[in-house]
Order: C-alpha cells, then sequence, then structure tokens
C-alpha cells in the first residue's frame, strides 16, 4: 500500500484490530528483518548472522524475533521457546539497548504480553514461563554453566573477548530440538565476524555448505522511513562511499590483506570534497590485454586525475569498464576526457600497440594521446605511487569505492581473486605521468 492508502485503511479500523495489526510484526518489516525459513526457498540453519548499518533496524528484528520465541508465534517457533540468552556488550547496552530500548524487547510487547523485567537479576520473565537473561561480552565466563534453547547476541563486533564470550555461548546452546542463534552487529573486520561470514557462504539468504549459517544485510537507507530525513541526508553526503560509511550505512564488511601496498589510512586520510583548480589533468586508460581479450569484453582501467599549483595530486574520477569492448572504453575515455577538461590521454600500449591509439583516433581525432609501455610489473610499477600516499601527496576527491578496494587488495601475489588490477595499473599511469614523469617530480610537495 501507498502511505496515504495505509493510513486510510488503518484509521478506519476499530482499536481491538489496530492493535492486533499493529503487533503483526510480519506485516510491517522488510524480509531482511525476518527470520531465515518465513522467505520461500530459504533452507534450515542454525546461526542468523544479521549485518546491519546504523539505524538500519537490526534491535528491532532481534527483539521481534525474541517476542516470537518466548510466546510460541508461529511460524517462528510452534511452542515457546527458553531459556533464551541475551549478550550484550556490556551490561548497560543489554539493559539500555536490547531491553528497555526503543525497539528493545519491553517495546515491542503488547502491554498483556509485557514480560516482566528484573534488572537487578538481569532476568526477563513471561507470564508463560519462558525466561531470557543478559550476559556481557565483558564476562565471557558468566556464560561457562547456563543452558540454552536460543540466544541473541547484539554488536558482536564490538565485543571486547569476542571469540571466548562466542565460545562460551556455543557450550551453553544445547536445550531443546533445534538450538538457534541470532546475531546482530555492524560489521567490522574482527576474526570472528570474518569466519561467520566465510561460514555463510555467500553474501545472500542462503546457507553455506553444512554450516547452517545465514547471512543477511540491511542498509541504513533502507529503513529511511524510521529515520529523521536530516540524519540520512547529513550522513550520506559526509560518509557515502567512504569506508566509514560503507560499514557503518551500507553495512559492509571493510578489509585489508596484511601485505597491501596501499592503506586505507592514508587514502582516508587525503579524501576531499572537491579539487582546487588545477594545472594539469590527465585520463589514464589501461586496455584489455590484446585484441581477442578485448573482443572477449574484458575490463579496461579509465582513471582520471590531476596535478595542482601548489603540487597536490587529485584522483578525480574511476570510469573503469566492464566487459569492455574498443569502440565502448575508447568512447568512455574519451567523454571523461572532454568532461574534465584533460590535457591528455594516457594509455598504456604493451597489449594493443597502434591499435589503442588507432580506436581513440575513431572516436575523436583531436584528443592528444600519449602511449606508454610497462618494462617493469605491476608491483614495481606501482611502488612509487604508493609512496605518493604515504607522503600525503594523493588525495581522492570524494568517495572511488570499487577502485580503493582494489588498491587495499593488491599485494605482491597481484590481487587475492587472481584478477587483473585494471583500475589500479590506470591509477598508476595517471599519477605517474603527472608526477614521476621526466621533470614533473621536482614540482611536487606535500598536500
Amino acid at each position: 500500500m501507498s502511505g496515504g492508502t495505509t493510513t486510510e485503511f488503518t484509521s478506519a479500523l476499530p482499536e481491538p484490530w489496530l492493535s492486533r495489526l499493529n503487533a503483526d510484526w510480519p506485516v510491517w518489516a522488510r524480509d531482511a528483518q525476518l527470520p531465515p525459513g518465513l522467505l520461500a526457498g530459504q533452507a534450515a540453519w542454525s546461526t542468523w548472522l544479521l549485518l546491519g548499518g546504523r539505524g538500519a533496524g537490526k534491535t528491532r528484528a532481534g527483539a521481534e524475533w525474541v517476542r516470537a520465541l518466548a510466546l510460541g508465534v508461529a511460524p517462528v517457533a510452534s511452542a515457546p521457546v527458553s531459556p533464551i540468552a541475551l549478550v550484550a556488550e556490556t551490561l548497560q547496552d543489554g539493559r539500555e539497548v536490547m531491553v528497555e530500548g526503543v525497539s528493545g524487547l519491553l517495546t515491542v510487547h503488547r502491554p498483556h504480553e509485557r514480560p516482566a523485567w528484573s534488572p537487578s537479576r538481569r532476568r526477563l520473565e513471561w507470564a508463560n514461563g519462558a525466561v531470557a537473561q543478559v550476559f556481557s561480552a565483558e564476562d565471557p565466563d558468566s556464560l561457562r554453566g547456563p543452558q540454552f534453547a536460543a540466544a541473541w547476541s547484539d554488536e558482536l563486533a564490538k565485543w571486547r573477548f569476542a571469540q571466548a564470550t562466542w565460545d562460551m555461548l556455543q557450550f551453553g546452546l544445547r536445550l531443546g530440538a533445534d538450538p538457534r542463534q541470532l546475531v546482530t552487529t555492524t560489521p567490522r573486520p574482527i576474526p570472528l565476524l570474518k569466519r561467520l561470514i566465510a561460514d555463510a557462504g555467500v553474501d545472500s539468504a542462503d546457507t553455506g555448505p553444512g554450516t547452517g549459517t545465514v547471512l543477511a544485510r540491511m542498509r541504513t537507507r533502507e529503513n529511511a522511513g524510521n529515520l529523521a530525513p536530516a540524519f540520512l541526508n547529513t550522513m550520506t553526503g559526509r560518509y557515502g562511499g567512504t569506508r566509514l560509511g560503507r560499514q557503518e550505512l551500507d553495512a559492509e564488511l571493510i578489509t585489508e590483506r596484511p601485505d597491501a601496498l596501499f592503506k586505507r589510512t592514508a587514502i582516508e586520510a587525503g579524501r576531499v570534497v572537491a579539487a582546487p583548480d588545477l594545472i594539469r589533468v590527465v585520463v589514464a586508460v589501461d586496455p584489455p590485454a590484446g585484441s581477442r581479450s578485448a573482443r572477449r569484453g574484458a575490463a579496461c582501467g579509465i582513471v582520471a586525475a590531476g596535478l595542482a599549483d601548489g603540487g597536490g595530486l587529485f584522483v578525480l574520477a574511476d570510469a573503469t569498464l566492464e566487459r569492455a569492448r574498443p569502440t565502448a572504453w575508447a568512447r568512455r575515455a574519451v567523454g571523461l576526457y572532454h568532461r574534465l577538461s584533460a590535457d591528455r590521454l594516457v594509455a598504456e600500449a604493451n597489449q594493443g600497440g597502434d591499435m589503442v591509439a588507432a580506436v581513440i583516433r575513431e572516436v575523436d581525432a583531436a584528443v592528444p594521446v600519449r602511449l606508454v609501455h610497462a618494462r617493469r610489473g605491476k608491483w614495481l610499477r606501482a611502488e612509487p605511487v604508493a609512496a605518493l600516499y604515504e607522503q600525503g601527496r594523493v588525495a581522492h576527491v570524494g568517495a572511488l569505492p570499487a577502485l580503493e578496494d582494489e588498491m587495499c587488495d593488491f599485494g605482491l601475489d597481484g590481487l587475492s581473486d587472481g584478477r587483473s588490477p585494471d583500475r589500479l595499473d590506470a591509477l598508476v599511469w595517471a599519477l605517474s605521468e603527472l608526477a614521476l614523469a621526466p621533470g614533473a617530480e621536482p614540482r611536487i610537495r606535500a598536500l
């Protein structure tokens, strides 16, 4: 229903019906907030891993799941499930977020079904005899001894003793015919969370082979109807696409190889909203390897960068084209050249030779092209550019997530998945042309 239609419909309902409708969580929940198994085609599971951005609705999903278990609400449970562990970063978080919070357990129950809450005992008791108890991840041993039929773990990525607490909880999940647990958290690259994601096997609501782990993801913007517009607009404008924004708003797990040549800290430190006046702009192209690959539609790296009067280097755009045929990538590169009023187009010619320049000339014969040849390996070519980042000489204008992910996944053996680093190659050619070509380096000073 549209908002207006929904309002008209609900306003006409008698109060008892309206109260019951408001309490019918599956009616209002988004798919990602519903336990696996309520949607068609989802397999059996033992761990539901729900990654969510700030304000995405993780707590509400967790509280509603526990409510359904404790009350035996079908189809989540055929009978009341008890006892239930509620594990938070601290006892205070457990009380103020999971139990008493605006989306917590006491809030999601209707008055007549609300459990009795004993803060001193950290214990919830329902009229039907079901119980839930709050535990702190700061005290893993508090989970040594109790046993449970279900558990809700909140903000696992912030737990101080994550692995120890998790291990103790697993030993306690041993009651009933089908012990299950829910993890709600904004992701951080801690080892435990990375292992749980790997157990799921895929980034979807499917189980990994034999693990019984299901992964779902919720982005902050998906819950826009329940958030202040100013909050969403401000956060998206300030952090959208950055490492922090992708983690805290889009619920992405942002990782970095230990042996990566480029570091996210250096990239984030140099990020700017806009570039100053530039004295030179180049568009660099890393064409698909060879005419045969080009015909198959391999990726073509296209990156633009500029040089400021004070010597600063600014990465302006990543227009890399996946599955690019020659005419398509040439048009994309020439279009970016004109849009940025660039001075030159730089293209690697190792694989394509004169074909690279010829394809570009077919699109626009007036564009000045400089062909460059790689005489060293990708790592050796990239090292001097990585040094520019470490020296604080390079800034990214806005967020360039795909390029930055590739940079931070590039090690001595290339990218971890074996792909060609097309975006990174184009970046290296662009910054090398501006800063490392003969006669260019003396003009460079720190930003």
